[in-house]
């Protein structure tokens, strides 16, 4: 149902906690594969990949064109994009079932982003407020994930590689009208 692509930066730690909580959307058969995108000269992240069961694909170029090429070597009907180190709430997976069986009973486009949660074994900063605010009133940051339709991603133009700021590019396409807010939780590890 749900294919996901993660950019990684070869490190491994943060590839590793992302895996772990898609584990049971695995086992629910909600994701039907993940894709890990690598930069070149690094074997690390093939190991995990392969570990893991998950596809490797090796990536020279900006990150946008590294999520497009990731999308296109999937095949599922809903995408899911999640960085490196983000690490799902543990009700995602009834969420995006249902925000994925509410959108396709509309007719109506949308996308899903979930909920930035600072991560509670982290001290409280002046920092964190004020990103909060810019989130408020600039919409999503990138981290925050993005669950879309292929068809909808498609009809967009998907992360357009050629472009500058591709990622934030495709979220203000999508709109705010054209997004939900999930209730479920998004950890970021900085």
């Amino acid at each position: 149902m749900i294919s996901v692509v993660i950019p990684t930066e070869g490190i491994e730690q943060p590839v590793v906690a992302t895996l772990a909580a898609l584990v049971p959307g695995a086992a629910a058969g909600i994701v039907r594969d993940v894709v890990l995108v690598d930069r070149p000269g690094s074997d690390i992240i093939e190991h995990v990949a392969d570990f893991a069961g998950c596809n490797y694909l090796k990536f020279d170029g900006p990150r946008a064109a590294a999520l497009a090429a990731g999308a296109n070597s999937t095949r599922s009907p809903w995408l899911m994009f999640l960085t490196a180190g983000a690490v799902l709430d543990s009700g995602w997976i009834d969420e995006a079932a249902q925000f994925i069986q509410r959108v396709s009973g509309s007719g109506r486009q949308r996308a899903g982003v979930f909920r930035y949660a600072r991560s509670p074994y982290e001290d409280p900063r002046i920092l964190d407020r004020f990103q909060g605010l810019t989130r408020f009133i600039s919409g999503p940051s990138l981290d925050q994930g993005l669950l879309i339709s292929r068809d909808h991603y498609e009809r967009l133009g998907g992360y357009a590689s050629a472009k500058r700021r591709a990622e934030a590019k495709l979220i203000s396409k999508i709109g705010r009208t054209g997004r939900s807010v999930l209730r479920t939780k998004i950890f970021v590890a900085a």
